[in-house]
């Protein structure tokens, strides 16, 4: 069997951590990012005409956005300055305009690359301004939330923003392929454990390379020379997928999980369920919003089914995880394949919508409450009629709207499901209405 040495490369090497020892040394060395970096996209075009812009780089960790960042100041011929949000104030911010401008001194551009710009607040944001406007500095700003959230409009407005994706699983064996061909020539990854390296990844080139690294340390306490799928499993401690409890893959996957039901989708709804449980979302935040899904997409076409989703609740709060989550599971089923309708929500938004912006209007006076003589004699519930005192316990032609709304229309049950026969049972009662109409109209 090789040596350690042999196997693991240098003693001078092995304390540098593998993704520096990787780092790209140029544009082209970068795996990934094509949509932005081939012959005539957008970084690419923008460094053959050698004019640096100031730029928003919004992608997931381990995407390359300060590699990105580093070798877009090399490609401009400028000089490179760093602040991080986490660890800089305002104070660090004008240290760096005063870097800066000795850069400018000197004949020479400054790329100012702020990372996780997301963290600083308005006011940090707003002291780059002058300085970009002046052209003191290119600004270039790495996060991974949401820019059109988390970053200034002022600041948004004068930035291009680039979208990294996660790396696809072609590319990230590529990058597996480079770490063992360049840092451990004398190692052997089998296919089996480049394919289990590559999903635990997880699109993200940083998480795959500490991966690699560690199951490098872990072979060479075991003495071998080989990494197969059984020895990573037994090695190494492979969690969760991607998964950012309150940053946009979190919305996106309950985006991803209420379009699924909404679209009658039971395979797809509980692929995205259960990606979410494997990335540790709160079951108990699940089932409210599965609860949420029954009022807004099913509704009075199947009533069940609000039923079922507050039962799953409720089984859950009893039996926890992971059993509860069956019941969870099972409710997301019966949502997706229950019949759809979003007629109620629609009423309920409709209705809101106009007593927002509508003025008060008054109650009709036959509909007013009359607990008193007084409000007798002033005619309160006057030639109100008792619905079940009349045929089929339906006043017809009795109206409940307020002056001025008379023939307003809220609700629109749909064809689908309980709301078919309730639509039915709504156009019988119009009818009856229409008659009532007719009647008082001949006399």
């Amino acid at each position: 069997m090789s040596s350690a040495n042999d196997l693991f490369g240098p003693a001078t090497a092995a304390h540098e951590p593998l993704a520096e020892r990787l780092r790209p040394a140029t544009v082209a060395d970068v795996v990934g990012q094509q949509h932005l970096l081939a012959p005539g996209k957008p970084l690419s075009l923008a460094i053959a005409s050698q004019q640096p812009h100031s730029m928003i780089l919004w992608g997931p960790p381990g995407v390359g956005k300060t590699t990105l960042a580093r070798l877009l100041t090399r490609a401009f011929d400028c000089e490179f300055i760093a602040l991080s949000a986490v660890f800089s104030g305002v104070k660090d911010i004008r240290a760096a305009m005063e870097q800066a401008e000795h850069i400018a001194a000197r004949g020479r551009r400054a790329m100012l690359f702020v990372d996780e710009v997301h963290r600083f607040n308005k006011a940090q944001q707003d002291a780059f301004l002058p300085y970009v406007e002046s052209g003191l500095v290119t600004f270039i700003g790495a996060t991974t939330e949401n820019p059109s959230f988390e970053v200034n409009a002022a600041l948004l407005s004068r930035a291009q923003v680039y979208v990294l994706k996660p790396l696809s699983s072609d590319e990230l064996a590529i990058l597996a392929d480079r770490a063992q061909q360049r840092c451990y020539p004398a190692l052997h990854l089998a296919p089996g454990a480049v394919d289990m390296l590559v999903g635990y990844a997880d699109g993200d080139a940083r998480r795959l390379l500490n991966l690699i690294e560690q199951a490098v340390n872990a072979a060479q306490a075991d003495g071998r020379d080989t990494l197969d799928a059984e020895f990573l499993e037994s090695a190494l401690s492979l969690n969760a997928r991607r998964f950012d409890k309150g940053g946009d893959a979190f919305y996106d996957q309950i985006s991803a999980l209420h379009k699924s039901v909404r679209g009658s989708s039971p395979d797809g709804a509980l692929y995205w369920f259960t990606r979410m449980l494997d990335g540790g979302a709160d079951p108990r935040y699940l089932a409210r919003r599965i609860v949420r899904m029954a009022w807004e997409d099913i509704g009075l076409a199947d009533p069940r089914a609000m039923q079922i989703c507050n039962d799953a609740a409720a089984t859950y709060e009893r039996l926890g995880s992971p059993e509860g989550e069956l019941a969870l599971a099972q409710a997301v089923i019966y949502l997706a394949v229950a019949p759809k309708s979003n007629a109620g929500y629609m009423a309920y938004n409709n209705a809101r919508a106009l007593v927002g912006r509508d003025k008060s209007r008054e109650v009709p006076v036959h509909l007013r409450n009359a607990p008193t003589r007084l409000m007798k004699e002033l005619g309160y519930g006057h030639d109100y009629r008792y619905a079940h005192d009349e045929p089929d316990a339906y006043a017809a032609g009795e109206t409940y709207l307020p002056d001025g709304l008379l023939g307003t229309r809220f609700y629109h049950p749909t064809p689908r499901g309980l709301e078919g026969k309730i639509a039915e049972k709504l156009r019988h009662l119009a009818e009856l209405d229409a008659a009532w109409h007719e009647v008082q109209g001949r006399k």
